[in-house]
């Protein structure tokens, strides 16, 4: 699930974790949208709860969902005895981080149904990202696949169905818009028109859900080539966008690079969009190395910002789950993408 973060910018510009094998696939590449606060106010319209002052950011009293079922969680329940459970646990399965969603999670409407339903009874707000688009991933490799064309607008609408009129967060496609230099220009093209249908099926059915397109990281393409990119993508439809998924680079990195991107998008006569960050892995930094580095360590947990700004994220969240590989590399390289390796995630936990 993650890209490499040694592609220059030049080559980015001419420019997609899968998941654990326990629920979410997620591993992917290294990295890959809110609308004019009018627009945002329309879209939530139906949620009586938020207020207008939460159009301007994520409502501060926000609190995520922690599953139960995570990478971290299922292999804590499963080898109690062994020495590392007490530090995984108290350093990732008890914290909130998204639940992945893709061909492995079988009927997706009810997947995300359940998902979304036991975070709402918990009063939480579940965190998902949706991992299936065509070609997923094809720059990294390590987690190749997704849907067909033919069945990805199916996929994607029932997915927004099963979220319907509940908060969530939704990250949608990481590395969608990063692995543009892996695709023939009708591929991207076609990816492009799948990805606005994505925005629309949520714009529809699932209007108080904060969707965010991914727009890679500060290391994959230029603003000015994601910004083109993003717009052709529906951005219009959604929150805004998503940055870091999956990667290393630091918070401040990323937010150097969204203010550059909303002035891009200004110059194509957008209105500037909120955006939020993976800060799973970011505690160090990155090391220039993007599939299973040594020596990282988990950044801020999920949470909103208290004082959002023009140019700083309004939530920081774990997308990426913790001690998951990126793939069959780095100081894992007989753990798959998306399998949990308890050696990452303590790794992580000491930043060793």
């Amino acid at each position: 699930m993650k890209r490499r973060t040694t592609v220059t910018i030049a080559a980015a510009a001419s420019l997609a974790v899968v998941g654990a094998v326990t629920q979410s696939l997620v591993g992917h590449a290294e990295n890959a949208a809110p609308t004019a606060v009018t627009q945002a106010a329309v879209t939530r319209a139906a949620d009586t709860t938020v207020t207008a002052a939460a159009v301007k950011g994520l409502p501060k009293t926000m609190t995520f969902y922690v599953d139960p079922k995570s990478g971290p969680a299922t292999w804590v329940s499963q080898n109690k005895s062994d020495s590392r459970a007490a530090t995984i646990k108290a350093g990732l399965s008890s914290k909130p981080m998204a639940r992945w969603f893709g061909s492995w999670s079988n009927d997706i409407k009810p997947a995300v149904n359940v998902y979304v339903t036991a975070a709402t009874k918990k009063k939480k707000a579940p965190i998902l990202v949706a991992y299936n688009i065509p070609g997923r991933d094809a720059c990294g490799g390590h987690s190749a696949g997704g849907a067909q064309v033919s069945e990805y607008r199916t996929w994607i609408k029932n997915f927004a169905a099963g979220v319907g009129k509940r908060r969530a967060v939704v990250v949608l496609e990481p590395d969608a818009l990063a692995d543009f230099n892996c695709l023939t220009t009708a591929q991207a093209a076609t990816r492009q028109k799948l990805l606005t249908y994505a925005t629309e099926q949520f714009h529809q059915s699932a209007p108080n859900a904060y969707v965010y397109l991914d727009a890679g990281n500060s290391n994959y393409a230029t603003a000015t080539a994601m910004s083109g990119r993003l717009l052709k993508s529906g951005l219009k439809n959604i929150r805004g966008f998503s940055l870091n998924v999956s990667n290393y680079h630091t918070t401040a990195e990323e937010n150097a690079f969204a203010t550059k991107l909303n002035a891009q998008l200004r110059k194509r006569g957008s209105a500037t969009k909120p955006y939020i960050i993976d800060t799973s892995r970011n505690g160090l930094g990155s090391n220039g190395v993007w599939c299973n580095p040594a020596g990282r360590k988990l950044g801020v947990t999920s949470r909103v910002n208290q004082t959002p700004t023009a140019k700083t994220p309004e939530a920081r969240l774990w997308i990426k789950t913790p001690g998951e590989s990126d793939g069959n590399c780095g100081i894992a390289p007989n753990a798959a993408a998306g399998v949990f390796d308890p050696a990452i995630a303590v790794g992580l936990v000491r930043g060793k």
